[in-house]
């Protein structure tokens, strides 16, 4: 986006919310996305900026044999050891960081949508938005749709849904919620129905960045 301050919406919600699907529609109605977690990928896949200092870190067998951070074997690690998972959120935060800002920068676009699963929890990306959007369901229908889209037990969802913010500190601080408990059509909906007021207030916004959109 070019001139002025870019209008930056944050994406969030729980490990299987669905927000990657409210992002994709975004995206495709022509919003700038900045995901995290795919950036977290890319820093994390062969090659990646991120793999030296983790093999630093944690040494040779935390990588798979092409190159790549064994998510697995780091999240087995990181549960059975908080300060490793500490270790290893000190070596990708920044870099992350840097690619955000890299992404934003570049984008040209009615306005940005910066996807942080753990946007609640990050002061330094909730500064950034101004408007936060969380993508909600309830927590057994999260549970139901990991378990069935990567084949992780109960149990191991439920653990990864414990080291994010609870259900009701992410509504706490939404501006605006996209209910996700039934099907797609109803989800697409109110993304389209939210796309078409970000587009206003952007448009508002960029006679007076400094004023916060209403």
């Amino acid at each position: 986006m070019k001139g002025g301050s870019p209008f930056v919406v944050g994406l969030t919600g729980g490990i299987g919310s669905g927000k990657s699907a409210v992002a994709e529609r975004w995206g495709r109605l022509g919003a700038a996305i900045v995901d995290t977690d795919a950036i977290a990928h890319r820093l994390t896949a062969p090659g990646g900026d991120a793999i030296a200092p983790i093999i630093e870190a944690f040494g040779p067998e935390i990588i798979t044999g092409e190159g790549a951070l064994d998510r697995a074997a780091m999240r087995a690690r990181a549960f059975a050891d908080p300060s490793a998972r500490e270790l290893l959120e000190s070596i990708l935060h920044p870099l992350i960081r840097r690619v955000c800002e890299e992404e934003a920068g570049r984008a040209e676009a009615p306005y940005i949508v910066l996807v942080v699963p753990l946007l609640v929890e990050s002061g330094a990306y909730r500064d950034r938005c101004r408007r936060i959007c969380v993508v909600d369901c309830p927590e057994a229908v999260q549970i139901a749709r990991v378990m069935r889209r990567s084949g992780l037990d109960e149990t191991t969802v439920r653990s990864i849904m414990a080291a994010q913010a609870s259900r009701a500190e992410r509504l706490a601080v939404a501006d605006d919620v996209i209910d996700n408990s039934r099907d797609l059509g109803f989800l697409l909906a109110q993304a389209d129905a939210l796309h078409q007021r970000y587009l206003l207030c952007a448009d508002a916004s960029g006679a007076d960045p400094a004023q916060p959109a209403g």
